[in-house]
């Protein structure tokens, strides 16, 4: 039985683990079908691939906890630019100029965590 899709939307929404506090996003193609009794189901699609509702029960692709909070796209991509943004700079020590030129600054990765990704959107 070929199914054709009635109606196809494009959404995208943001995740953010209460586990383990990482966060992504991913957009999605929702396919609106009928079958033949006349019910209506709906067929969600990421990258091409069928996928579960991301609405019923999400899993956190870090840690595959179930505890994640969905948003509206470009919540986790504008906290981590924020964040990017506003990094603060180390405070020089009262080492001599040489060694601190000669050797580079390595900057240490960034660990992320639920805070670091929710702290924008706190109303002060």
């Amino acid at each position: 039985m070929s199914e054709i899709a009635e109606t196809t939307a494009h959404e995208a929404y943001a995740f953010a683990c209460m586990r383990c506090g990482y966060g992504w996003e991913q957009a999605y193609e929702i396919e609106h079908h009928t079958d033949a009794t006349g019910q209506a189901f709906v067929i969600y699609k990421a990258n091409g691939e069928r996928v579960p509702s991301p609405l019923s029960a999400p899993t956190c692709l870090n840690c595959g906890g179930h505890v994640v909070r969905i948003m509206r796209a470009g919540r986790v991509s504008s906290a981590q630019q924020w964040l990017k943004d506003h990094e603060t700079k180390p405070a020089k020590s009262g080492l001599d100029e040489t060694a601190e030129t000669a050797e580079p600054h390595v900057k240490p990765e960034h660990h992320w965590h639920l805070s670091d990704l929710l702290h924008p959107f706190h109303r002060r």
